[in-house]
């Protein structure tokens, strides 16, 4: 007996239903693995470049090479007497320092290698956004990426700019935030990844455990804007270190509570605040060991130090609020306990005068204090499978 026409229809329609059902159920999972193995690789040499950069900046080596991209006319430093001699030819006014050069370079090639991995995220963005979001609705971060590739680009720029405008301040200072902002980027590619890896799974935990989440006691999106503004209000704190750093005003003021200039007479001075954050010109001289006045470095100082009260007392507030919400309440206590000991290394580097490694634990302290709220950022608007799993 032949199968009638009808019949064959129906069974046509079934196979094509059942390969569509397939096809769709495999959407997220023709990415694979390597986005997100991209993404972390990327957020490692961010934190990494981050790190460098502020050793290389405290150890006074933005300089050491006065060209860009290479080092005295060179893409490697030479190693030997002879290749240094002809090198130190091309800038005979700059000595070489071959220990500063190389941590200069090392800073440039690891940014180098940020910059290639962040292209190549770029890249699979192009490539897949196209039928992620026929599929399942769009989640491939593809804008994110792009502007990850502009902003590194950004950050490249400001990199040679710190070289030929001689460490200008505000070039300085953008250069860190754009790293840190980097690094905040990053961490959200890595969440929306790791969110199509996890949906791409359609197992019956994953149903369960979103169900579970979507009940009454979900974290509300006020928890989100409220841990936003405490990102925002880091940054803006970063943004007056950096200009504390890079106008040398970071011993401005010699006791933690307060900050007295007394003149040649012995008499007590008043703080420039309207000079602090006045933007210089580039010219042709160094900006190395800063140009403001006393009293301007101390008022840069003094409001570094009143924007950190601020934040720690914001942060106080935030985990109180949060401290109700089980999943956050752990992360908001390593929110502020990190917050504290950032306040306390930034006390001691005022006591002992800016020594080398305690500078440094302040730099690696604000790097962690945004880690640890970037988390507390992310960690409400997770499910409890996505906490497990990132």
């Amino acid at each position: 007996m032949h199968p009638t026409i009808s019949q064959t229809s129906d069974h046509s329609a079934s196979e094509t239903e059942h390969y569509t059902a397939r096809s769709e159920a495999g959407a997220g999972s023709d990415l694979g693995p390597w986005p997100l193995r991209l993404a972390r690789l990327a957020l490692l040499l961010a934190i990494l470049v981050v790190l460098l950069g502020g050793w290389t900046r405290l150890n006074d080596a933005g300089l050491s090479c006065p060209d860009w991209p290479g080092c005295y006319g060179e893409l490697i430093l030479p190693g030997s007497a002879q290749g240094q001699a002809l090198a130190q030819l091309r800038y005979p006014l700059i000595p070489i320092d071959s220990a500063r050069a190389w941590l200069e370079m090392s800073h440039r090639y690891l940014a180098a290698g940020l910059g290639l991995n962040i292209l190549l995220l770029a890249v699979v963005a192009a490539r897949q956004s196209a039928h992620v979001r026929r599929r399942d609705g769009g989640r491939y971060p593809r804008r994110l990426s792009y502007l990850l590739l502009g902003l590194v680009i950004v950050q490249g720029l400001f990199g040679m700019w710190t070289v030929t405008l001689k460490l200008l301040p505000q070039v300085v200072t953008l250069h860190l935030v754009g790293g840190l902002l980097t690094v905040s980027l990053l961490v959200l590619l890595n969440q929306s990844l790791l969110r199509i890896q996890l949906q791409s799974r359609s197992d019956s935990s994953y149903r369960r455990t979103a169900a579970s989440d979507a009940g009454p006691t979900a974290v509300g999106s006020s928890v989100k804007r409220w841990s936003g503004i405490a990102v925002l209000m880091l940054l803006i704190q970063v943004a007056l270190g950096g200009w504390t750093s890079s106008n040398y005003a970071g011993w401005a003021c010699p006791h933690w509570f307060s900050c007295q200039q007394v003149d040649a007479a012995g008499q007590t001075v008043a703080l420039d605040y309207q000079a602090a954050f006045i933007l210089p010109s580039a010219d042709q001289q160094s900006f190395l060991g800063g140009r403001k006045s006393p009293q301007a470095r101390a008022a840069i100082q003094m409001t570094h130090r009143g924007m950190a009260l601020l934040l720690v007392l914001y942060l106080g507030v935030l985990m109180l609020r949060f401290w109700r919400h089980e999943r956050l309440r752990a992360a908001s206590v390593l929110v502020v306990g990190v917050a504290l000991l950032q306040a306390l290394l930034g006390g001691l580097n005022v006591i002992y005068g800016l020594p080398l490694w305690l500078a440094f634990g302040h730099h690696l302290g604000a790097l962690l204090l945004l880690l640890s709220l970037l988390r507390l950022y992310r960690l409400s608007g997770l499910s409890a499978r996505e906490r497990n799993y990132g």
